[in-house]
This record gives C-alpha cells, structure tokens and sequence, in this order.
C-alpha cells in the first residue's frame, strides 16, 4: 500500500518553509518538494533587513537555509523534484512528480510567483545577455559599468540602491513621476550620487552588439519622442505573475491566477490549504509568506484532527 502523508507541502520558499517547521513541530508527517533552489525569491535577495530577528545583513541564501534546516530538524523530509500533475479533487490528494506518485491527506500550495516580464522587443533574446530579473544572481556581471533599472515599486528601489555597489552609473526608469515604493527609499535612492532618474518613459526596444545588450530605446510618453539610450545592462523589476497554472481549474482565483483562501489559508478544497505568494494578499514580504505558513499548517492540523 501507498505511503500517504500527512500533508504534501508544494514549493520551498519563505511559506513552504514556514508550514514545514509548523507542520514538522506539530507531528505531521510532511514532505515538502521544491524543483528549485529552497527560499524562492528570497535566495536571490542581497540583503534581508526587514525580517524580525534576523541579523542585520544576512543574505537571502543563508535565511533561506537556517528556514530548511530548522525545518528538517522537526522532520519534515524534502524531495527535489517537479510536478507534473496535481489532483486535489478527492479525500486523498494525487501528486504526480518526476520522481513518481505521491499521496498526502493535505495540500499547502506555496508555489510562489515569478518575475514579470515587461514585454518590450529584445526581452527575451537578451535575457542573461544583459536583461536582468535578479540582481543579486548578476549585479556583478556589471562591475563599473551603466546600469537601468526598470520599475517603480520597493524591489526597484532597493535593487537599484543594491546595484549602485557595483555600476558606475544607475538609472531608474518609471513610467510616471510617482512612486509606488515607500517614501524613504525614494528619498535614499534621490540622496545616491550614483543614481538618477528617467520618468515619464517606457521601454520600446533592447538592441544588442556583440551578442549582448548595447543599448535602449525609451519613449517619453508625454512627449511621444523617441531616444536611444546607452547603457550596458537592465534590471526589470515590475511585479510577478503567481505560479499558479497547475491547480486552474481546481481551486478558485482571482483574474490574476492568484489563489483565493480565508484568514486561514483554506481554499475552496476541503484539506488543500495556500500559503504566500501564491495567493490573494495584500503585500508579499517574507515575514508575510511565512506568516502565511504557519496559519496553513495549523489550518491542516486542525483539518486531520477534525477528519
């Protein structure tokens, strides 16, 4: 007979990891599987200095590891691997993944969210060739040399502000004069000699020489006009999109593909809960994935014991 766990945790970052400490410390017994690397979107983050408790200029990577090892330390076992298939219909949740079927009585979706792409022409094609989604996997690729970055949020902000270390000259380009990021990192950003500002302007075009980013076209979209503009790298930082595309057609979502849950994280599943990123929220912070996290797998404990 199959082996049938407890929950089946889906995904390794900030909220997989969170529920897999709770779920571990709880006495289910849990497996979490992640494809990737663990800590999501926070293993590509330089510096984690707005999570409680942590020390003051840990890296994304090592908060990301202390979470997975203080998780296995109460059990929860881990499996890389993808997922193929899921079915969440019946009392018994189906997983199917590379490495074979797996069983659980409970689901926690933590999937998370990937960056969003802008769209403009040469994206794709020069994508690792000098487009960016991920400063700290490349901010050294671009050692003294003019870097843009494009966005408006707090990623831009702060990745703009993390790559001031390393290019000659950065540019935040903003489709308007406002800011969605919060005020002091604008500020912070405006008091930086190296930083400057391109606003009221989209991105039209990436050309490339040698086989790598040269350069882009930006329109002013007052004005209409249409420039070139040098720099040797871009960092594209304008949200994410919620990965997502396995459970449609399963569990309820929001026109953005964001899983809809209660206060506590269940979805409209019996016993298949979603935690962070993935699902309908207000910000998306660690310290709110792994809040997420929690809340999910006690929501599951709760479920078995009533079950």
């Amino acid at each position: 007979m199959a082996h049938i766990y407890d929950t089946i945790i889906l995904g390794g970052g900030p909220a997989g990891l969170s529920a897999a400490l709770y779920a571990g410390r709880g006495k289910l017994d849990t497996l979490l599987i992640e494809k990737g690397s663990y800590g999501g979107q926070v293993a590509t983050t330089y510096e984690v200095d707005n999570y409680p408790g942590a020390d003051i200029g840990i890296t994304g990577p090592e908060l990301s590891d202390k979470m997975r090892k203080q998780a296995e330390a109460f059990g929860t076992k881990f499996m890389k691997t993808e997922v193929l298939s899921v079915d969440l219909s019946g009392k018994v949740k189906k997983v199917v993944t590379k490495a074979g079927e797996i069983e659980g009585k409970t689901v926690i979706i933590a999937t998370g969210a990937t960056p969003r792409t802008i769209g403009f022409k040469g994206e794709d094609d020069l994508r690792g060739r000098g487009v960016s989604y991920c400063a700290t996997c490349d901010a050294d690729f671009f050692t003294d040399l003019e870097i843009a970055v494009i966005g408006g949020g707090d990623s831009a902000i702060q990745e703009a502000l993390y790559l001031t270390k390393f290019g000659s000259k950065v540019t935040i380009i903003h489709r308007r004069q406002g800011f969605r990021a919060a005020q002091y990192l604008v500020d912070k950003a405006r008091a930086n000699e190296k930083i400057e500002f391109l606003l009221d302007t989209v991105v039209e075009e990436a050309y490339e020489a040698g086989g790598v980013l040269s350069g882009l076209k930006v329109r002013n979209v007052l004005t209409g006009e249409v420039s070139d503009f040098k720099v040797d790298g871009v960092f594209v930082f304008v949200g994410y999109e919620p990965i997502s595309a396995l459970f449609k057609g399963q569990v309820d979502m929001n026109t953005f593909g964001e899983i809809r849950t209660d206060a506590y994280m269940r979805t409209n599943l019996p016993g298949v809960f979603a935690a962070g990123d993935i699902r309908e929220t207000t910000i998306r912070q660690v310290i709110t994935a792994a809040a997420d996290g929690a809340v999910a797998a006690v929501s599951c404990e709760k479920y078995l014991e009533e079950e």
